[in-house]
């Protein structure tokens, strides 16, 4: 059903792309401050990746693993949607840990046991596939990239919000 809908409207993932490379920072910034937040919504962003990744199909298998080195392109939906997969998690996770480094290589660890359930349990329907976990991690490198922009924009530019009532008491 995604890949039908993808297949359709191949603007949808570069556009969805775009949306994350500008946005993301933006949302990192008014985060930063607020950990507990940015690790709820992490979580829910892991919601997609558990339900498209490891949730069993209907389908055979033919090859239990393949192994393809292919960067994704426009054209190419499917890649550009595993892409997308990893950046919103791998974005609030370091946002939330204010450690780009360790939640990018926590992506690409995540990336990497998803393959390896699917290759242990064909009886998922789901075979892997070293494109999946090349794509997935240029999406925790993105958004490692774009935590840190975040990061750095706060740093570099600490906001000047009015102290609640309650910082002002304990002053």
């Amino acid at each position: 059903m995604i890949s039908t809908l993808l297949v359709q409207y191949p603007w949808f993932s570069p556009a969805v792309l775009a949306l994350l490379v500008i946005v993301g920072p933006v949302a990192g910034r008014w985060l930063y401050g607020r950990p507990r937040i940015a690790w709820t919504l992490c979580g829910i962003s892991l919601v997609p990746i558990a339900l498209l990744t490891l949730v069993p199909s209907s389908r055979e298998i033919v090859e239990r693993c393949t192994v393809a080195w292919a960067l994704p392109t426009f054209g190419r939906v499917e890649l550009m949607a595993n892409v997308i997969l990893f950046v919103p998690p791998v974005l609030l996770a370091a946002i939330a840990s204010r450690r780009p480094f360790v939640a990018f290589l926590g992506g690409v660890g995540g990336s990497a046991a998803v393959e390896l359930v699917q290759a242990l349990l064909p009886a998922l329907g789901r075979s892997c596939d070293t494109n999946d976990w090349l794509t997935n991690s240029i999406g925790a490198a993105i958004g490692a990239v774009l935590a840190g922009a975040a990061i750095w924009a706060v740093r570099r530019w600490p906001s000047h919000e009015p102290e609640s009532s309650d910082e002002a008491a304990r002053a």
